[in-house]
């Protein structure tokens, strides 16, 4: 039984070099710095929930808009469930599902890697730039 192009049998491992690969497609949304934000800040404050204004105030930089974005990203993914207070204005919380919690680990395992090889990339950078040793 083969699937449609793009898409693979569940449970089979799609091709990552194939751009219409879902593996690609979600790598592609798991791995913005903003989702990776995100996570953090949820997975810091498990098993509770996190207000939208809190997320917002502990991820500096990221506009309403484009916080917005991810987490309808990641709720729709499963990995962030969402409930709403029907107060004026509506109080929105946010907490990560189990799923979201095993993308934690992943990506607490690359931010360790990023902050032990950070001075050493920062070092091929100016050397490749022309404004090191």
């Amino acid at each position: 039984m083969t699937s449609p192009p793009g898409r693979t049998a569940k449970g089979a491992r799609g091709d990552l070099f194939d751009p219409r690969c879902p593996t690609r497609r979600l790598l592609d949304r798991i791995g913005t710095k903003w989702t990776s934000m995100a996570v953090k800040v949820l997975a810091e404050a498990a098993p509770h929930e996190v207000r939208f204004a809190e997320l917002r105030r502990r991820m500096p930089g990221v506009s309403q808009k484009m916080l917005s974005v991810t987490l309808q990203s990641l709720t729709h993914d499963g990995l962030v469930t969402r409930r709403v207070e029907p107060t004026v204005p509506p109080r929105v919380h946010y907490r990560l599902t189990e799923l979201g919690l095993s993308l934690e680990t992943a990506l607490a395992t690359v931010r360790a890697w990023a902050e032990e090889h950070m001075a050493e990339v920062d070092r091929n950078n100016e050397r490749a730039d022309g404004t090191g040793e």
